[in-house]
């Protein structure tokens, strides 16, 4: 009776570990988790190696050079900062009249032609003499076009007197008698204009004979030697 009332003798851990570990259904549980663990830090070694080795790319920007000053919008390559060209005008301003629907004042494109302001007019009028007009010449700004009537003589030209050319200057008066018709001019009456030498002359009267008659002033700009410059110079002392 003593006996049974002896407690039983307590197991440490150790021992209970021992006994654990003398268990046939241990083993196998245990190369499995060893396996799984190899597996798991052979993974985590890749991932820290692949890291590593493969730095993230750096972003590199351009920096401008000291004091250089922005390119301006537009602007063409290789000229930072330029202004941008001057355009030329795209309009010319020019006074139609006579026989068209609307006379007046008129923007039309840059070099456009007597056409092209008379359309702007709302063309031509059902009495208009469209045959004295040159309709492919080009305007220049500020013109006056004059549509004249049919039996209608073309009007003269009336310009205040240019002044007159300097002593000793190798300049040349304008011509007495008023504006040279440059339909019936000679030779002699041409290079008696300003600006006119033999050789522009010479180009005038072959227009003439190979076109016909002169239909407007504007007309001289197709004679080769003459631009607008000269034309305008020659404008107030020349008709048709």
């Amino acid at each position: 009776m003593s006996d049974l009332l002896q407690p039983l003798p307590v197991r440490s851990w150790a021992d209970r570990l021992s006994a654990l570990r003398d268990q046939p259904w241990l083993r196998p549980v245990l190369a499995a988790g060893g396996a799984v663990l190899t597996v798991g830090l052979l993974v985590l070694a890749g991932l820290a190696f692949l890291r590593s080795s493969s730095p993230a790319p750096t972003l590199t920007l351009p920096q401008a050079e000291p004091g250089a000053a922005p390119a301006a919008p537009g602007s063409a390559p290789g000229a930072p900062g330029a202004p941008p060209a001057s355009l030329p005008p795209v309009t010319v301003t020019v006074h139609v009249a006579g026989q068209v629907v609307n006379p007046g004042v008129y923007a039309v494109p840059a070099g456009g032609r007597v056409a092209d302001a008379v359309v702007a007019a709302g063309g031509t009028g059902a009495e208009a003499d469209v045959e004295q007009l040159n309709l492919a010449a080009r305007v220049s700004d500020g013109e006056r076009i004059y549509v004249p009537k049919k039996g209608e003589p073309p009007p003269a030209v009336t310009s205040p007197a240019g002044p007159a050319a300097p002593a000793g200057g190798g300049g040349k008066a304008p011509p007495a008698g008023g504006p040279v018709d440059l339909n019936t001019a000679t030779a002699e009456q041409l290079e008696a204009l300003p600006g006119v030498g033999p050789a522009t002359s010479r180009a005038i009267l072959a227009y003439r004979s190979n076109h016909g008659r002169f239909r407007s002033v504007t007309e001289l700009l197709e004679v080769p030697g003459i631009g607008p410059a000269k034309l305008e110079a020659l404008r107030p002392l020349v008709r048709v």
